[in-house]
């Protein structure tokens, strides 16, 4: 009898022919992406609701691994309104992070790629879409446009430079004309004592080591707000920061976009700052959006069981219990997903029809919309994909 291979094992002839089909499927969207002197009008777009400032529209963006593809973000659709906050929430891995950084043509390629769907940026006056948008293009865009506060301070800040030479770039890269360099000094300086840098000319000339953690963090959103951007990214931009520095950055962002009336899409794992921050909530689980609706919707009627497990798994105050809930079971395997519902294996609240196919979407109010077998009737079954 033959003996069973462990699970994720891989022959060798497995491993190469993967890597050879991966090499051929990457190389083909390398060569597109690569062209030179792209007409404008292969990436210009219509906004589906012109008061939007992003709209993600059936975005799958893949991983091509040795292992085989990862479907990061596996048809993704949501919108970012013009001045408003759209909080993204679920758990590690679930794709939030692959969403923005596809919207910022920042995926590590050329393994990473969006192999279907549309980001539509509006623009103003007009729209593209940024999935066809070449390289030449994007740098204008990236930074001026839309900006993204990092996960990470310290391997986003490039250790061998001083604070101030990073964040005068910048701004020396997108206005920088007309400018001399006291002019961007002034304006570098200007910013870091906005972000709450209280010796902000002594912190322009340090490298990020002789930083702490929170304030390598301020750094990193005074570069990204450096250029007034209409649509900022927050990927947990609070993450390295006590509680009191929490709020004062919150409130800096949300300042910040009533100011310039830019759009903010907040990535974080923390329902706190969502419940206090957001307009709207994105719940994301294993690639996919499972719920989204405002935030008195998703805080005060948690649909799918997913969002709900995650209500339940935050502290409350004054209320004592033993032990906090947590969900069940783990994600599946992104290489190999199941054909059914990827939350069944770990849902406490499964119906009959859960076996069945991925669910659909469906409408409990014009705003709120989740996909889960438990609201399907005659009435909204086989609603949106």
């Amino acid at each position: 009898m033959a003996k069973k291979k462990a699970e994720g094992y891989l022959s060798g002839r497995e491993a190469r022919r993967i890597a050879k089909e991966n090499r051929r499927i990457t190389n083909a969207f390398e060569k597109q992406r690569k062209r030179k002197n792209v007409p404008e009008s292969e990436y210009l777009t219509q906004m589906a609701d012109p008061n939007n400032a992003v709209e993600f529209d059936n975005l799958h963006t893949y991983f091509y691994t040795d292992a085989g593809v990862v479907k990061s973000v596996d048809g993704v659709s949501f919108e970012v309104p013009i001045g408003k906050t759209v909080g993204v929430v679920g758990e590690s891995g679930c794709g939030k992070s692959v969403t923005s950084l596809s919207l910022m043509q920042l995926l590590q390629r050329p393994q990473g790629q969006v192999v279907e769907g549309a980001i539509r940026l509006n623009m103003g006056d007009k729209a593209y879409d940024v999935t066809k948008m070449p390289n030449e293009q994007m740098q204008k865009i990236r930074g001026n446009y839309v900006s993204m506060i990092f996960q990470e301070p310290m391997t986003s800040l490039n250790p061998v430079f001083r604070i101030g030479e990073q964040v005068d770039e910048v701004i020396a890269l997108h206005h920088g004309e007309g400018k001399t360099k006291e002019d961007i000094k002034n304006r570098t300086i200007e910013l870091l004592e906005m972000v709450g840098i209280a010796n902000s000319q002594g912190v322009y000339q340090m490298f990020p080591h002789e930083l702490s953690g929170g304030m390598r963090q301020r750094v990193c959103i005074a570069m990204a707000l450096a250029c007034s951007p209409k649509v900022i990214i927050a990927d947990e931009p609070t993450t390295a920061l006590d509680v009191t520095i929490q709020a004062q950055v919150l409130d800096l962002l949300r300042n910040l976009k009533n100011k310039i009336n830019s759009s903010i899409m907040f990535i974080t794992h923390d329902l706190g700052v969502i419940a206090e921050m957001a307009d709207y909530v994105v719940v994301m689980y294993a690639g996919r959006v499972v719920e989204k609706g405002t935030v008195h919707e998703i805080f005060s009627n948690p649909a799918h069981p997913y969002t709900i497990g995650l209500m339940a798994s935050k502290p409350v105050v004054g209320k004592k219990i033993d032990k906090l809930y947590s969900i069940p079971g783990k994600v599946p395997n992104p290489i190999d997903m199941p054909n059914y519902c990827y939350f069944k294996d770990r849902c406490e609240m499964c119906v009959p029809g859960c076996e069945g196919e991925y669910p659909c979407k469906v409408q409990l109010s014009p705003t709120h919309f989740v996909s889960c077998y438990r609201y399907y009737d005659n009435k909204n079954q086989g609603g949106e994909g």
